[in-house]
């Protein structure tokens, strides 16, 4: 029996529920008996069954003796769902194949010795750095009590979000914006600095691919945004949380809040910008487990300046401005041996434009 190759299967499923299941993972599982996918399943969105109860539904009553692949050890409590392990021992399933342990304090090996005191053979590992990278979000979340953050901008080939005025509209090719709401679809929030809603207005949604809305987060210290800006409406369609150091007793803190938006007092740092490691944990508290990060180029200085970021994607378009707004400004390196490092996980084109997907090196 190959282990590997169903448990691809299984990788693949679990895909399916990309941007959906947030704050649980992705789970992808498949039923085998006899040499034959019987059942299979995935985890399709938070609050539903799990994987491993679709599938072996999927198979109906020819459960019993049967392999189980599953990409995440399966769950042993009670949350809005039953344990999968109770059906999976109701169910008679001979032997269980995990690909990587749920880190989650609520399970952490608890699913696994359960399965194995009710007699049922487990195999787990199969291609578990495939499956800790499918749920990279999901694992930071529970090892960290932080939001994956993941740091995107388009540039042109000297390094430029804008031009010497300002513009930055666009940078990128069209066929570049879809990919950014696709990745605007999978992160539970969307954070921008004020500076970057004052000067283009955005909506902040996803509009080019179908898929949720993430929370709109802005940066606002002082609280300067104008009622009239695009993230302040359609808030029944998209959530919008503006982070400020200002307390719930200032008056345009009361103006916002009273426009439906969520206003969120957080620490200052010495030169009165939001401590956006305390606005991290902030948010990590409200369930959202990933954060994308759009700019602007203050935002991404920072960012990158504290280590506060695990992934980053860069649009590189074929262009030449010279002077303009640099993406990154002044990191306070000085040795070329202090380098932020990357590991490059992949690079495509899309049109002329190429896109960079890399992880930081954890310092």
């Amino acid at each position: 029996m190959n282990d590997e190759y169903y448990m691809k299967l299984a990788l693949r499923l679990a895909r399916k529920g990309q941007g959906y299941t947030s704050p649980n993972p992705m789970v992808g599982a498949i039923l085998v008996k006899n040499n034959r996918i019987i059942g299979q399943g995935y985890h399709r969105y938070c609050g539903t069954e799990h994987a491993e109860v679709n599938a072996i539904r999927n198979a109906g009553s020819n459960s019993a003796g049967a392999t189980l692949y599953v990409t995440l050890e399966p769950c042993c409590h009670h949350g809005q769902t039953p344990p999968c392990t109770e059906i999976i021992i109701k169910n008679k399933i001979a032997r269980v194949v995990v690909g990587s342990i749920d880190t989650n304090p609520l399970v952490s090996c608890r699913g696994i010795n359960l399965l194995r005191a009710s007699g049922i053979e487990v195999k787990s590992g199969v291609m578990e750095n495939e499956c800790r990278l499918l749920n990279e979000i999901f694992f930071h979340y529970m090892e960290t009590g932080l939001p994956f953050i993941t740091l995107k901008y388009a540039q042109t080939i000297d390094g430029r979000i804008a031009t010497a005025t300002g513009d930055s509209k666009w940078v990128s090719s069209n066929k570049s914006l879809v990919f950014t709401h696709k990745l605007r679809a999978q992160h539970d929030a969307i954070l921008v600095g004020i500076n970057t809603v004052m000067k283009d207005n955005p909506e902040l949604t996803v509009r080019n691919v179908r898929g949720r809305n993430p929370v709109r987060v802005i940066v606002d210290a002082n609280l300067i945004i104008s009622r009239r800006a695009k993230v302040l409406q359609n808030l029944d369609k998209a959530g919008t949380l503006i982070a400020t150091t200002k307390k719930t007793t200032n008056s345009d803190f009361k103006k916002i809040a009273a426009s439906g938006a969520v206003v969120l007092t957080c620490r200052a740092t010495n030169t009165g910008r939001v401590d956006l490691k305390d606005l991290f944990k902030k948010l990590a508290g409200l369930n959202i487990t990933s954060v994308l990060i759009e700019g602007g180029a203050r935002i991404i200085t920072s960012v990158l300046k504290e280590n506060l970021a695990q992934r980053l994607i860069v649009v590189i378009a074929p262009k030449i401005l010279g002077t303009g707004t640099e993406a990154v400004g002044d990191l306070n390196i000085r040795r070329l041996d202090k380098a932020k490092l990357l590991y490059i996980r992949k690079i495509w084109h899309r049109n002329s434009d190429i896109i960079i997907d890399s992880r930081l090196h954890k310092i």
